[in-house]
């Protein structure tokens, strides 16, 4: 499995304010309903369409204040993975999140998209730490 890491960012608030946000699929219903098609969510579960394809996603563990990770769920992702979404809490105002993608890419796929998902791990990164910063 080929690994990738984002860069890590700030957030000024706490591991604590930040863990329920990440920790529950219900709560991007506002944020992710209108970019993908037939959005439904659990707690625990997410499933929706996008470009056509159906994906189902899980929370396959969870601890609290520290990491959330998530697999797909039903075999309706093409590929294996984990991503993790990881806090470390350095302060009371400060909690620094990067986000690790762990996938099974064979050769062809890691060079073609291989810097894609590099690339797009560190914008999730930076956008989720703009958004935790706003509130």
């Amino acid at each position: 499995m080929q690994e990738y890491i984002s860069k890590q960012q700030q957030i000024f608030r706490s591991a604590a304010q930040i863990f329920p946000l990440i920790s529950n699929f219900t709560l991007l219903t506002p944020a992710v309903a209108d970019k993908v098609e037939e959005w439904q969510a659990t707690e625990d579960h997410c499933s929706f369409k996008f470009k056509g394809f159906t994906v189902s996603l899980c929370i396959d563990e969870k601890v609290e204040n520290k990491h959330v990770k998530i697999t797909g769920d039903g075999g309706t992702v093409p590929m294996d993975f984990a991503f993790w979404i990881q806090l470390h809490q350095v302060s009371e105002g400060d909690t620094r999140i990067r986000l690790v993608l762990h996938a099974e890419l064979n050769m062809m796929m890691r060079m073609m998209i291989g810097n894609k998902l590099q690339k797009g791990l560190d914008q999730a990164v930076e956008s989720l730490a703009a958004a935790f910063n706003r509130f």
